[in-house]
């Protein structure tokens, strides 16, 4: 009985390791998106994939044919969202401003951007997942997408006036 235990065990730990090992690499830069953090400096996303990789794990042996990719990207999506609305919807915590391509998104367009055109995830999922409506998604899509092809233009420079020489 000890045996099979300890057999399912190494099983279960070298099927995990090998889900990791292929698909970290995307729901890291998936989570670097969402926190619109440098890929190179960026620790909230490692530790949003480390919290979503720990839930998938704990939750491997109940996936039952589920996807676990599926499974680890939606808790990566809800666990963002709901820290997103500690940060910006109540519970503000001082964190670093964000400064990747999508910063001037805010989470929640980040988050249906990267759903929808970085995972590749229907509208319709997208929506369930996240609890809202279909139409809102779409919105929520349309405006962030245009945001980034059409940034809002910065001031215009300064005109400088005629220059005087010195006398």
């Amino acid at each position: 009985m000890r045996q099979r235990q300890v057999a399912q065990s190494a099983r279960r730990a070298r099927e995990f390791e090998a889900f990791v090992a292929g698909a970290a690499g995307r729901l890291l830069h998936a989570a670097t998106l969402l926190t619109a953090e440098e890929p190179h400096d960026n620790p909230r996303a490692r530790r949003l994939l480390t919290l979503a990789l720990a839930h998938t794990y704990a939750s491997w042996d109940r996936l039952r044919g589920e996807d676990p990719y599926d499974r680890t990207r939606q808790y990566l999506a809800t666990r963002f969202a709901r820290g997103a609305w500690h940060q910006y919807g109540g519970l503000v915590r001082a964190r670093r401003q964000p400064v990747g391509a999508l910063a001037r998104l805010t989470p929640q367009e980040r988050l249906i951007l990267v759903l929808r055109l970085y995972e590749g995830v229907a509208e319709e999922q997208a929506a369930a997942l996240l609890g809202l409506p279909l139409e809102r998604v779409r919105t929520l899509c349309d405006r962030a997408t245009a945001t980034l092809l059409h940034p809002p233009r910065g001031p215009a420079p300064a005109v400088a006036g005629p220059r005087v020489a010195p006398s």
